[in-house]
C-alpha cells in the first residue's frame, strides 16, 4: 500500500503501523486503494507544485485521493466548483470533469492533510498524524529542487509554515469555500502565476485544462 517513490519517508515506519491499525474494520474513506493516491501518481523529483487540502471529501463515492478531485461523473462540490471558475477567468481552460488526476500527473502534488475520513464525519481523523506525513513529502520534493505552493485557506497555510525557501514560489489566498471565496480567493489568478513562474525557470508549465 505504501507508495514506492515515498516509502522511505519516516511517517511510514514512525506514524502509518499505527494509523493502519485504528482504520482496520472501518468503513473509511477514500479506501485503502486510494489513501496514498496523491503520493502514488508523483515522484517527488517530478513534483513542481504543491496544493494542500484538509480531507477527503467524506460522501462515499466522491474522494479520490487527490486533494480537492472528485471521481469522474461527481456534481463538482462547490469549493471545487469556485476553483475551476477562478481557473476559466484566469487562463480560459475548463477541464472536463472534477478528476484532477491529469494536474498529478504533470507535477502538481494535490496532498490532503488528513488522507482517511470518516462517511460524513469531516474531520474525524485530522489529529491522527497525518499532517507530519504532509510536511515530510513537501520537505522531499523540495530536496529536488523549488515548489510552487499554492495555498488556500488558513489551514494550508498553517501546515505549510516554516516549509517555503526563497527560491519556491508561494501563492496564499483564502480558501475557494462559497464562505470566503469572494475574500480574495476570486481573482487571485494563481494558475497564470504559477505557470509564468515555471516558465521563467525554463520549465515545462502545467496544462490546467485538465
Amino acid at each position: 500500500m505504501q507508495p514506492p517513490a515515498w516509502a522511505h519517508l519516516p511517517f511510514f515506519t514512525r506514524d502509518w503501523p499505527a494509523i493502519r491499525e485504528r482504520l482496520r474494520g472501518k468503513d473509511w474513506l477514500p479506501g485503502p486503494g486510494r489513501v496514498f493516491a496523491a503520493l502514488e501518481a508523483v515522484r517527488p523529483q517530478d513534483v513542481k507544485v504543491v496544493i494542500l487540502g484538509q480531507d477527503p471529501y467524506p460522501t462515499p463515492g466522491h474522494a479520490n485521493g487527490l486533494a480537492f478531485s472528485v471521481n469522474p461523473g461527481v456534481k463538482l462540490p462547490r469549493s471545487l466548483a469556485n476553483i475551476f471558475a477562478e481557473l476559466e477567468a484566469d487562463t480560459g481552460a475548463r477541464p472536463p470533469s472534477g478528476d484532477l488526476s491529469r494536474w498529478a500527473r504533470q507535477g502538481v502534488l494535490l496532498l490532503n492533510t488528513s488522507l482517511s475520513v470518516l462517511p460524513g464525519q469531516a474531520g474525524a481523523h485530522a489529529d491522527w498524524g497525518w499532517d507530519r506525513l504532509a510536511r515530510e513529502a513537501i520537505a522531499e520534493a523540495q530536496s529536488h529542487g523549488s515548489l510552487g505552493f499554492i495555498l488556500w485557506g488558513a489551514h494550508a497555510a498553517r501546515v505549510a509554515r516554516g516549509l517555503p525557501r526563497p527560491q519556491d514560489l508561494v501563492i496564499e489566498s483564502p480558501h475557494p469555500s462559497p464562505l470566503s471565496a469572494r475574500r480574495g480567493f476570486f481573482g487571485s489568478r494563481p494558475f497564470s502565476r504559477v505557470n509564468a513562474w515555471l516558465l521563467a525557470q525554463g520549465r515545462e508549465p502545467i496544462d490546467w485544462s485538465g
